[in-house]
């Protein structure tokens, strides 16, 4: 990808390495990120098992013992992955073109689902429905999956409304939305979590039944619209 950001390429293990382009929260050097995930689906490198994009890395695992019989001899297992890596770095990009799904995830902003906005109103010193003005006004770019499965880091928010995490994680119900930082996210299920929780969704965002589990996906674009716990209620 001529006039990628820099990066480095380190192994995580014997059988894994990661590409990283700095530890920052950056739609560019994320689509950098994603468009090289894309490319590695659409046509691996020989001997890789996965690849697992983040904010500004991506890591990729492959079959150790496969490659050391097939590579050639005086070459190490992760020189050669790295090389087809740097490869595929200086392909031609069209990322500028990269399609977007736009997603509208409704949250009921009502205090029985959103146990710490009136704490993270308090804190801002805004009131409650101006909290949900500026987190439901904003479109957010999904960064990333993971925590649990389904997860969405979302980004950024409006300076107004960033908090930190909590010190201590807490129970938190499937479908939450939280703050944490610059980040905004949504718990596909319950768990213990430290985000500061503003709503909750009264959408799946995980299904294991279903041939694609997660409904969202990196890339995607989100919007929040608020909704009645009477609207909540009929999803």
């Amino acid at each position: 990808m001529p006039g990628s950001p820099r990066h480095s390429i380190f192994p995580i293990s014997d059988s894994a390495l990661t590409i990283d382009f700095g530890n920052i929260i950056d739609e560019s050097i994320n689509q950098q990120v994603l468009y090289l995930f894309r490319q590695l689906q659409q046509n691996p490198i020989a001997g890789m098992i996965e690849a697992v994009p983040a904010y500004s890395s991506l890591t990729i695992y492959y079959d150790l013992f496969q490659l050391r019989k097939s590579i050639p001899a005086g070459t190490t297992v992760y020189d050669w992955i790295s090389a087809r890596l740097q490869e595929k770095l200086e392909q031609p990009s069209i990322i500028n073109n990269e399609e977007t799904r736009l997603i509208t995830i409704p949250v009921c902003y009502e205090p029985e689902f959103a146990p710490d906005i009136e704490a993270l109103s308090r804190q801002k010193d805004i009131a409650v429905e101006e909290v949900i003005r500026i987190h439901s006004s904003g479109e957010y770019r999904v960064y990333m999956l993971g925590f649990l499965p389904g997860f969405c880091y979302l980004g950024e928010v409006d300076e107004r409304i960033v908090v930190s995490r909590k010190p201590q994680p807490q129970p938190v119900a499937a479908g939450s939305v939280g703050i944490a930082g610059r980040q905004t996210g949504i718990y596909p299920m319950a768990s213990p979590g430290g985000w500061q929780i503003i709503g909750r969704t009264p959408l799946k965002l995980f299904d294991a039944q279903k041939e694609q589990p997660a409904l969202l996906m990196a890339g995607d674009r989100i919007q929040f619209t608020s909704i009645t716990k009477n609207e909540f209620a009929s999803y």
